[in-house]
């Protein structure tokens, strides 16, 4: 399924409109804004290997939390909760493909603690168009793929992503502005809620 190279796949960076940096962001204050990303929300546009786009919502919640709900005609849902990550098919009454999330680049800023100072975390750091670009991997695993943000500052906010998976497949995800400080309950992360939805589903 192609929408699972967004959890399994470096950044293709989109054209935006931001005014040009004098200096990249250090990695000290990238590692700050994420870790105090506690939760957020924002529309993407997702660009992937094979060409073609989809659009939908992403909520975060940190540490270890993510919903990624895409837009007819797909209605793909993947959730990452509990060290895992479950694809959900829309277009399917079968259960979800699962992965675990420690072997995804998204694990990297899911983390309790983001450390991009840790020794060969940080493979690229440079400025861009206005954007600071940082691409990390696993120091432990690099062959799981690397994932590469783009960073505004002023305040700091992340921009886009690109996953590169093990086989070189690209999965960029661009998003609309982030809104942040949202409560949300832990069912909407809720691999386990979702399947038993699924399972009413199929007995209707």
């Amino acid at each position: 399924m192609r929408y699972a190279r967004l959890l399994l796949a470096p950044l293709l960076l989109a054209a935006m409109a931001v005014p040009a940096l004098a200096e990249k962001l250090p990695l000290g204050e990238i590692s700050r804004y994420i870790n105090g990303l506690t939760t957020a929300e924002a529309d993407f546009r997702q660009i992937n290997a094979d060409g073609s786009t989809a659009t939908g919502k992403v909520y975060i919640r940190r540490p270890g939390r993510m919903r990624f709900e895409y837009a007819p005609p797909e209605r793909t849902l993947v959730l990452a909760s509990a060290g895992q990550v479950a694809v959900f098919d829309g277009k399917s009454n079968q259960p979800p493909e699962q992965y675990p999330l420690s072997k995804t680049p998204l694990n990297l800023i899911l983390a309790t603690d983001v450390d991009l100072s840790r020794a060969r975390m940080v493979v690229g750091h440079d400025e861009v168009d206005g954007l600071t670009v940082v691409t990390a991997q696993d120091p432990d695993h690099p062959e799981l793929g690397t994932l590469q943000m783009a960073f505004s500052a002023g305040p700091v906010t992340l921009r886009q992503w690109m996953v590169t998976d093990e086989a070189g497949g690209q999965t960029t995800v661009i998003l609309g502005p982030l809104k942040t400080g949202e409560s949300y309950t832990t069912g909407l992360f809720s691999i386990q809620v979702e399947a038993e939805k699924l399972k009413r589903r199929k007995t209707k």
